[in-house]
């Protein structure tokens, strides 16, 4: 069967250009305008597409109540381009952004691409980890970080452990794509910062002494060897 969206978006021009764009892609769609059926919709669903700023519903209190319950793959819209909004998604758990206005074609090449990076998630794996401040539970997919747990969004968990198996390694921002099964394209590497800078203020919470991930400018990220 084709894969399932279920679209969150009160704007029917903008709706209706989405559907189009993901029905001629080959992917099923409902479009719900009100928070609340979409939510009742979600639980069917092998995508969700969420607008920030919905009538009945702010789209992030959405997120935050589906995360609670499932790691369907969430995309947000949003018509705000402050960093902040775009890190708190990030944050609650979304796979990824898109700021309004876009192209509904780069917003279907987004869909495909969150869905092949969660189907290759069932079967992930990485070597075992070499570092005395992380410890990882590769069947319950957690990771602590100086005794204490990590709260990590599908996407920060693949980053980390992809840094972690190779502790001093230069990773590029196509190479750590890579290891969430996206195209190495400059929208996408942007997401990447945006992922990278996430984690290292969850860490810093527990470890504000320590600067656990280091930037190499014009190459990309590593973990720092301890």
């Amino acid at each position: 069967m084709n894969p399932h969206i279920v679209l969150i978006e009160d704007e029917p021009a903008i709706a209706d250009t989405l559907r189009f764009a993901l029905e001629r892609d080959g992917l099923s769609v409902t479009w719900c305008a009100l928070a609340r059926d979409g939510e009742i919709a979600a639980q069917q669903a092998d995508l969700v597409i969420l607008d920030i700023g919905l009538p009945d519903d702010s789209g992030l209190e959405v997120l935050k109540r589906l995360r609670k319950s499932s790691e369907i793959p969430v995309l947000l819209l949003t018509a705000r381009a402050e960093e902040f909004d775009r890190i708190l998604g990030l944050e609650l758990g979304a796979d990824d952004y898109v700021v309004k206005p876009f192209s509904p074609r780069e917003v279907a090449a987004r869909v495909k691409t969150i869905l092949k990076r969660s189907q290759k998630s069932s079967t992930y794996s990485q070597p075992s980890i070499d570092n005395h401040l992380f410890q990882h539970d590769t069947q319950a997919k957690r990771v602590q970080f100086a005794g204490q747990n990590l709260t990590l969004t599908p996407s920060e968990y693949r980053l980390l452990i992809t840094l972690l198996a190779h502790p001093g390694h230069v990773f590029s921002r196509s190479q750590l794509l890579d290891a969430l099964g996206e195209a190495a394209e400059d929208s996408f590497e942007r997401t990447i910062d945006s992922h990278i800078k996430s984690l290292r203020a969850k860490l810093r919470t527990i470890r504000p002494d320590l600067d656990t991930i280091a930037t190499h400018r014009g190459f990309g990220y590593a973990l720092e060897k301890r």
